[in-house]
């Protein structure tokens, strides 16, 4: 009895150790996260910037039908200024929002981290609004699947953003960081949205998409470019609520962020060297 309580006893160090080694690598693993997606989202933000709001400044509005068509028609000018609207709160949100992120800017900075706060969560409202005036006023080019995709997309972007400022408010650090991380990974969905094409397409040569994107992989896309979002932010909410979640709980938790985390590296290689950077080098120079 008193060997078996002896090896019991040895064990239970190792354990310990295994236990934390595992905590410590998904932390980290959250650390390259957040700076993959501030990195990459900041790099999609500017290129929002310098091509919507390029061919805006410069008057030539039928080039933002190059990436998705049906964007512009001449005369449909509270549509026009409702997408217009959402294309330059986007890149605001995107180039924005990584920062809030940064715990360092939250803890040290607190007042930079409520000014760009407010600035975040304006954007986030008017980029949502701009969206579901266009849908409500025009439509979008996929029809009624894509239309309720992004109107749900577009009232979820409103609802998390409510949520986050009321937590805010009244001062609920836990649940305005639960809701502003929901914000983000909405906030984050067209990036991700370009990604996925972008990937579809060179994969597999465009199977289930169609010019009018009405295909079967057109409707999976008009919900999925957010909703796998919400589910790898729950999970990150969700660790830091558990304190002490089991260690094969931090395995599956480190083995799926590992996998977002090669996919967003790839697809932003990819992206900044074909599309986002020439575009961003010729609108800055």
């Amino acid at each position: 009895m008193l060997e078996t309580n002896t090896l019991e006893a040895n064990k239970l160090p190792e354990f310990s150790k295994v236990h934390l080694l595992s905590a410590r690598i998904l932390g980290w693993t959250r650390t390259l996260l957040v700076a993959t997606v501030w990195v990459s989202a900041g790099l999609f933000g500017l290129y929002i910037l310098a091509f919507y709001v390029a061919a805006l400044s410069e008057g030539k509005l039928t080039r933002w039908n190059e990436i998705l068509p049906g964007l512009y028609s001449e005369g449909a000018t509270q549509a026009t200024t409702g997408i217009g609207l959402h294309f330059f709160m986007g890149g605001i949100i995107l180039v924005l929002g990584s920062i809030q992120l940064i715990d360092a800017v939250r803890i040290k900075y607190p007042a930079i981290h409520r000014a760009i706060g407010r600035i975040y969560l304006i954007a986030s409202l008017f980029a949502a609004l701009g969206g579901l005036s266009f849908i409500f006023i025009k439509g979008t080019i996929g029809g009624m699947v894509m239309n309720i995709g992004f109107g749900l997309y577009g009232l979820l972007m409103i609802l998390c953003s409510v949520a986050t400022y009321k937590y805010a408010v009244a001062r609920k650090t836990d649940q305005h960081r639960a809701w502003a991380l929901r914000l983000y990974a909405l906030a984050i969905g067209s990036w991700l949205y370009r990604m996925d094409y972008g990937f579809w397409i060179l994969l597999t040569g465009g199977a289930g998409h169609n010019s009018n994107f009405t295909g079967l992989f057109d409707g999976v896309m008009a919900f999925f470019f957010y909703l796998p979002n919400l589910l790898v932010a729950e999970i990150v909410i969700r660790s830091d609520k558990n304190k002490t979640p089991p260690t094969a709980i931090n395995i599956v938790f480190t083995v799926i962020l590992l996998g977002v985390i090669s996919f967003l590296l790839l697809g932003t290689y990819f992206f900044t060297k074909e599309y986002w950077g020439p575009a961003i080098i010729k609108w800055l120079a």
